[in-house]
């Protein structure tokens, strides 16, 4: 991919869609700077009502002075209110597309896609990293933008008073900007970029620490864990403090410019009044003037330094989702459920090669023919790839050759479609913290008790739900309170609720105890087999013939010949 400016095109990808709509971006910034111009106006009107008070004219000389001062104070607040309102709606309106657009993005790639990225990284990337984004509009384009239209008012009003204090306001504020932005780009401008990553570095250690707590204790490596996380913590706080420590020596600079723009305004106004070519009122203006446009113009160096991590941010999310989603889209738009139903179940495979994405184990090139109502055996060593081939066919990962459902090329169809038609009950099912009722019903929602109950019959659970609270049984956190043949048979129920045409057990009894696992191997392909349903079965050990029709054997990725 292309880079300029530090920003590749799938990271300005990403900022384009965090940027609101110009119909909904425009009106937050029009407000804001009516909100900024009436915060200047309000203190030059009350610069000048003051001094031409202590003058002492007619009421009716300054009676639109007052009401000028009210009239401003009243807008400043009320259109402060309205920016805040407008453009934060306009942000996280926007944040909420974005979310749904990378989140649509990165489905296709789950999980094998998502092996080179931590948990802890990936959830910080998809939380704290895509809240940075809506600094974007926030903290970098809209201040900058209102900033700018305030100086530039601001100075074409000191102009009418007086030329010369214009040109030394435009020039404090071009110096305050330039002097701002290069001092925390200096200080800060390698912290900011870091922030970002080492909140990832943080995440992914408490994620490590937390999901992993049993073993940890369990080995006695706790403190070396939380080590871990300190030292993260640390790495992160010192650049928190150091991107802080640039913001503020930038607001620093700002304040001087503010101080050194009054004071200029009045070396420049002085003999100037004296001369008669200048009033009072209008010599308190040109002093206090700055005083207001630089706390607004203050924003500008801020917006820069706020651009680095959101930069960074857009940088982590894009990379968390690349542009080459494998079999996003359908080429063909068909009901893949039809296409299948028609073919009878049958796959084949001619000349499949394919490769886990972070660099490990592949397979191939393979040539298998599977039947329609076929149980087929795939055995293999460890590593022989017997994993990849299920993750291939359930299309988590993505192949060469060619995978062939009835007549139809695999990634002509759509990924979801196709999982709707093979099934996967893998090796360690995904048990939630909820009820055995909830645990099904993800696979068919509209299914009632009486079906839930059958399909819990048919893979032998029935007596167990009903030693327990049947259908309101807690399964615990991951399972806890089943054991590993209960969770594999839970997974064969819901398999079955979702009815797919093709299931793939994948070492269904891995987790079984070896003197049960013949049992519970021919109880789940029983219930497995019904319906003319075809059965791919994937395992290293011994299965009993009976129960299954064929057999083939994997060696480093391949079928020998």
């Amino acid at each position: 991919m292309s880079d300029r400016d530090g920003v590749s095109a799938s990271a300005r990808e990403v900022l384009r869609l965090a940027q609101p709509p110009t119909r909904r971006f425009v009106p937050g910034v029009l407000v804001g700077a009516l909100g900024a111009g009436s915060a200047v106006a309000l203190l030059a009107t009350s610069a000048w009502l003051i001094a031409r008070a202590a003058e002492q004219p007619s009421i009716v000389y300054v009676s639109l002075a007052v009401v000028g001062v009210r009239a401003f104070a009243i807008s400043r607040g009320a259109f402060r209110y309205l920016e805040r309102l407008v453009t934060h709606d306009a942000a996280l309106r926007q944040l909420t597309r974005l979310r749904v657009q990378l989140l649509e993005r990165l489905v296709p790639l789950a999980p094998d896609g998502m092996n080179a990225i931590g948990r802890g990284d990936l959830l910080t990337r998809f939380s704290r990293d895509v809240d940075e984004l809506q600094n974007l509009p926030l903290r970098v384009l809209q201040p900058a933008l209102v900033a700018a239209v305030t100086a530039v008012g601001s100075v074409v009003a000191v102009w009418f008073i007086s030329p010369s204090a214009a040109l030394a306001l435009a020039c404090c504020l071009v110096v305050a900007f330039i002097a701002g932005t290069v001092l925390h780009a200096g200080v800060s401008a390698r912290a900011d970029a870091a922030v970002a990553p080492l909140r990832g570095a943080v995440g992914a250690a408490l994620v490590d620490l937390l999901s992993g707590l049993d073993a940890l204790i369990a080995y006695g490596a706790v403190d070396a864990s939380l080590d871990r996380v300190a030292r993260a913590d640390t790495a992160l706080r010192r650049a928190e403090t150091r991107a802080a420590a640039g913001a503020g020596l930038s607001s620093a600079v700002v304040s001087l410019a503010a101080g050194a723009a009054t004071l200029a305004g009045i070396i420049i106004a002085v003999p100037a009044l004296h001369s008669g070519s200048l009033d009072g009122p209008e010599l308190a203006v040109i002093a206090l003037v700055p005083l207001a446009v630089f706390e607004v113009c203050s924003m500008l160096p801020a917006a820069v330094g706020a651009w680095r991590p959101v930069r960074a941010s857009a940088r982590r999310v894009a990379s968390a989702v690349p542009d080459d989603v494998p079999g996003e889209l359908a080429v063909d738009p068909r009901d893949a459920r039809a296409v299948t139903a028609a073919s009878g179940g049958e796959l084949t495979l001619t000349g499949l090669t394919a490769r886990w994405p972070d660099g490990g184990g592949a397979i191939g090139p393979l040539d298998l023919a599977v039947r329609p109502g076929e149980r087929l055996l795939v055995r293999g060593e460890s590593g022989a790839g017997k994993t990849t081939l299920a993750h291939v066919l359930v299309r988590l990962l993505d192949y060469d050759g060619s995978f062939r459902l009835g007549d139809e090329e695999a990634r002509e169809l759509q990924q979801d479609g196709i999982r709707t038609l093979i099934g996967l009950c893998e090796q360690q099912p995904w048990i939630f913290d909820a009820t055995l009722r909830d645990n099904l019903t993800f696979a068919r929602e509209t299914a009632t008790d009486a079906e839930l109950s059958a399909v819990l019959d048919r893979v032998g659970l029935s007596e167990w739900a009903a030693s327990r609270s049947g259908l309101d049984t807690p399964l615990g956190e991951h399972g806890s309170r089943v054991s590993g043949g209960q969770a594999q048979r839970i997974a064969l129920a819901r398999s079955l609720l979702a009815d797919f045409p093709v299931l793939v057990l994948d070492e269904p009894t891995a987790n079984v105890d070896a003197d049960r696992a013949d049992a519970v191997l021919r109880d789940l392909l029983t219930a497995a087999s019904t319906d003319g349903r075809t059965v791919i079965l994937i395992s290293h050990g011994e299965v009993p013939a009976d129960l299954v029709d064929r057999t083939v054997t994997l060696v480093d990725g391949r079928i020998p010949a």
